[in-house]
């Protein structure tokens, strides 16, 4: 089976569930952690890792092959994690962004004070975390082959992971508002087709020609070649509530990949604007109302639209023996979504400290 493996961003919040800005005080720390591997010895995952901003903190699971792993990794690893926090007198919360108001901070160093220059507003607002999931692939030819036939699905696991309807202290009105935060950057979102590993390649380089980014890092393509490992990485997805949730997103991901590495249709030529359009909608409104189809590029309710993504990916599935827990996982999302579980508990209590509170208990569980 393809490998998979799971990148997670959380919100350190403190006892108010305010963000708090402690990251790199708990990395400090972090290799007092039970479990904790320092990066750099020889494999990804198990690792406590800092990113843009002092509010924030990141972790991974190690290689996998079995959903069932990736599930028993991603709770180990939000357990380290949250004993970092602790450390320092913070939490860890798996919010796509802060329910509560911030004023982010930026870690400083040279790369990161080079963003905050070149970006400004956009760096200095860019407090969201999302869940990055890495497939095997065979090398940088069925890369791009994958890359250019998964456009058009990738809007759907965007709904699906929907977890961050708040910013800044009051409802966006989105489902994942962190799309449209981190859609700010000059590289994000979708991408035209490639055709082959060179043009890629060229494009990445052209990019970073151009001076509007400062590296190969800085390419956050929605789907992108790893610049560190022998996979695509799919990143359209707000970090989950649950680790269930992220288990069922992985799921999705490797059987999409899978799904385009052996097909020998060519890949849709559906254009950037509709690609776009379609990030907006799910974005929007998640799972709750309707979403563009894939197939026909028209709208249908959500519930059709994902119906179609199982039926799509649905061979692969069946192989690897993960047709039932990701079907089981997409109807549990369906409930527990968690845009749409964090305004259930905003409604029950009037108070977003609390939505943070009970999003951090859901986050360890």
């Amino acid at each position: 089976m393809r490998t998979v493996g799971v990148e997670e961003e959380y919100v350190l919040v403190g006892s108010d569930g305010s963000p708090v800005a402690r990251a790199s005080a708990a990395l400090a720390l972090g290799d007092a952690v039970e479990g904790h591997r320092p990066s750099g010895d020889g494999g990804p995952g198990g690792d406590i890792e800092g990113e843009l901003v002092e509010q924030q903190i990141e972790t991974s699971t190690p290689v996998c092959t079995e959903l069932a792993d990736i599930g028993v990794e991603l709770r180990a690893a939000r357990r380290r994690t949250q004993a970092a926090a602790e450390r320092v007198g913070a939490d860890i919360v798996a919010v796509g962004t802060s329910p509560l108001p911030v004023t982010v901070q930026i870690r400083s160093n040279e790369r990161y004070d080079g963003i905050k220059e070149l970006l400004a507003l956009s760096a200095r607002e860019q407090l969201t975390s999302g869940t990055h999931v890495h497939v095997g692939v065979a090398d940088d030819e069925e890369g791009v082959r994958v890359i250019d036939r998964i456009r058009p699905w990738l809007s759907v696991l965007t709904a699906l992971s929907a977890n961050s309807p708040y910013w800044q202290g009051e409802d966006s009105g989105y489902a994942s508002y962190r799309s449209s935060v981190f859609g700010r950057w000059p590289s994000t979102g979708p991408t035209e087709l490639f055709g082959d590993a060179a043009t890629y390649h060229a494009v990445v380089e052209g990019l970073v020609a151009s001076g509007a980014i400062l590296d190969e890092a800085m390419v956050y393509f929605d789907a992108r070649l790893s610049a560190r490992y022998p996979t695509v990485e799919v990143r359209v997805g707000d970090v989950m509530l649950e680790a269930e949730h992220a288990v069922t997103l992985a799921g999705l991901a490797r059987a999409l990949v899978t799904t385009a590495a052996r097909s020998e249709e060519p890949p849709s030529p559906v254009r950037m604007e509709v690609l776009r359009l379609m990030g907006w909608r799910a974005a929007r409104s998640g799972i709750a109302e309707q979403l563009v189809s894939p197939v026909t590029f028209r709208p249908l309710p959500a519930s059709a639209v994902v119906a179609e993504l199982l039926e799509h990916v649905g061979e692969a599935l069946e192989e690897t023996g993960d047709a039932a827990v990701v079907r089981d996982g997409v109807a549990h999302l369906a409930e527990t979504n968690g845009a749409r579980v964090q305004r259930e508990w905003f409604a029950q209590s009037g108070s977003l400290a609390t939505v943070v509170r009970r999003a951090h208990a859901r986050t360890v569980a």
